[in-house]
């Protein structure tokens, strides 16, 4: 069980939080180190919702689970209005910085990137099938991918993560939840299926797609009106049988480059019950390329969405580019555990 610290201990860890790892909507990220020398992250949330709830369901579901693709949890603070969660720290950071930054950062092998894919699918398919609760984590994305010294990937961030008895098939949901541009398309319209686990699969198909080009999915300045909107423009490739070709891709890594595309546009479908289950991405991804069929075209309905809960079109573009904090958006869609 995880460690309770005080946050004065907290606080000694951190060094008077000195060296700060990364920051987002929800606090900020200190290294530490604890009594027997390792390192850690902590997490010092700032904004914690409905009273503490993101905090508590991070602590709930991240304190009892063990699996090597999903971050672990040492310990945590609860002191008053002063909360953090202590983590193993990863020393490589967040999967973001190597598929999107341009700077001098180690260049990953496609060999490499397959490998943080398939450990991607395994942790969030433990979280579904290998939990004694089924955990929907709704927001995967590369900026909740870790890699340790080895770029083993782990999930992390449980902050919108949402628990329930793996027999129970329907809870209601009041907020849609996740990252503009991973959020699957009945979080925003409940008549294409109710909301389950296939909400994490769409999502991680957006990652997917997104490790497998080194670039993001929605991109309003892209230089081909065709390429907004990216796996559309992938489909059309694979649809016409053309090479599709991404930047430092070698001849020899182009076939585990399609498969992932491949995946990707299965997991990203626009009806949940058109999506495999996470288990079956993991096999997909792991078996020969000769073995997948091209799926039916995905929709378009991201940049859709974005302009009708955006009205202002000029200012969407930007909003799109620099989006990556965790959002809720008020909705009544059902929550369904047995698709």
């Amino acid at each position: 069980m995880p460690i309770r610290y005080t946050y004065k201990e907290i606080k000694k860890m951190a060094k008077g939080f000195g060296e700060k790892l990364d920051e987002g909507g929800y606090g900020s990220v200190f290294k530490g180190k604890l009594r027997s020398g390792s390192c850690v992250a902590i997490k010092v949330l700032q904004n914690s919702k409905g009273n503490g709830q993101d905090f508590i369901n991070e602590v709930a579901t991240i304190g009892t689970i063990h699996h090597q693709n999903v971050v672990h949890l040492i310990g945590y603070c609860a002191e008053s209005s002063k909360r953090a969660i202590v983590y193993e720290f990863m020393p490589n950071g967040s999967l973001d910085k190597f598929i999107f930054s341009r700077e001098e950062n180690p260049h990953l092998t496609y060999d490499t990137i397959y490998n943080i894919a398939i450990g991607v699918a395994r942790g969030i398919s433990y979280l579904h099938h290998g939990c004694e609760m089924q955990i929907l984590h709704f927001d995967i994305k590369p900026h909740n991918i870790l890699l340790d010294e080895k770029f083993t990937p782990k999930v992390s961030d449980f902050g919108l993560a949402k628990l329930y008895p793996t027999n129970k098939s329907v809870v209601t949901m009041t907020a849609a939840r996740g990252t503009i541009g991973y959020m699957a398309p009945e979080l925003f319209y409940t008549n294409i299926g109710r909301i389950s686990y296939k909400s994490d699969v769409y999502s991680f198909g957006m990652l997917l797609m997104e490790i497998a080009s080194k670039r993001k999915n929605l991109n309003p300045h892209a230089e081909h009106s065709s390429q907004l909107y990216f796996p559309f423009w992938i489909y059309d490739q694979l649809d016409k049988e053309r090479d599709i070709e991404i930047q430092d891709v070698i001849e020899d890594e182009k076939k585990i480059t399609k498969k992932m595309m491949i995946v990707s546009l299965w997991c990203i479908q626009l009806k949940p019950n058109d999506r495999p289950s996470i288990n079956k991405v993991v096999e997909m991804l792991e078996g020969d390329i000769e073995n997948l069929e091209i799926p039916p075209k995905p929709s378009l309905y991201p940049y859709e969405t974005l302009k009708r809960i955006f009205s202002d079109q000029t200012t969407l573009p930007d909003f799109i580019s620099s989006s990556s904090y965790s959002m809720e958006i008020a909705t009544n869609a059902p929550l369904d555990a047995s698709i």
